[in-house]
C-alpha cells in the first residue's frame, strides 16, 4: 500500500510541476510581464496550494487561463499597452523584412 501511496504522491508532484512550468511560461509571454510579476505570480499560487492542499489546476483552472487574469492582475495597464504597441510595431517590422527577403531572393 506505501508504494502505490509512494507513485500516486509522485504522479500528482509531476503533474503539478507541469501545470506549474506550462503557467510561468504562457504568464511570462503576456504583455508587460517581468520576471517580478512571474515570481510573484508563482509564489501566491504555491502558497495558496501549500495551505489548502489543493492541486493548482483545481484552484486556479487551466494554466493559460490564469497566466491571462494574472497578467491582467499584475501588470499596470499602461505597462501592458505599451508592450503590446511595442510587439505590434516589431511583429509589422518582421513582416517587412521577410517579405523584402523573399522579393530579394534571400
Amino acid at each position: 500500500m506505501l508504494k502505490r501511496n509512494q507513485t500516486t504522491d509522485a504522479a500528482r508532484e509531476k503533474d503539478r510541476e507541469k501545470w506549474m512550468a506550462r503557467f510561468q511560461v504562457r504568464l511570462a509571454m503576456q504583455p508587460g510581464v517581468d520576471r517580478a510579476v512571474v515570481l510573484q505570480a508563482v509564489k501566491e499560487v504555491t502558497a495558496h496550494c501549500a495551505d489548502t492542499g489543493e492541486h493548482p489546476q483545481t484552484a486556479f483552472g487551466d494554466p493559460d487561463g490564469y497566466a491571462v487574469q494574472a497578467a491582467a492582475r499584475l501588470v499596470p495597464t499602461d505597462r501592458a499597452e505599451r508592450a503590446r504597441r511595442h510587439n505590434a510595431v516589431v511583429d509589422a517590422l518582421d513582416s517587412v523584412l521577410k517579405k523584402a527577403g523573399d522579393v530579394a531572393g534571400l
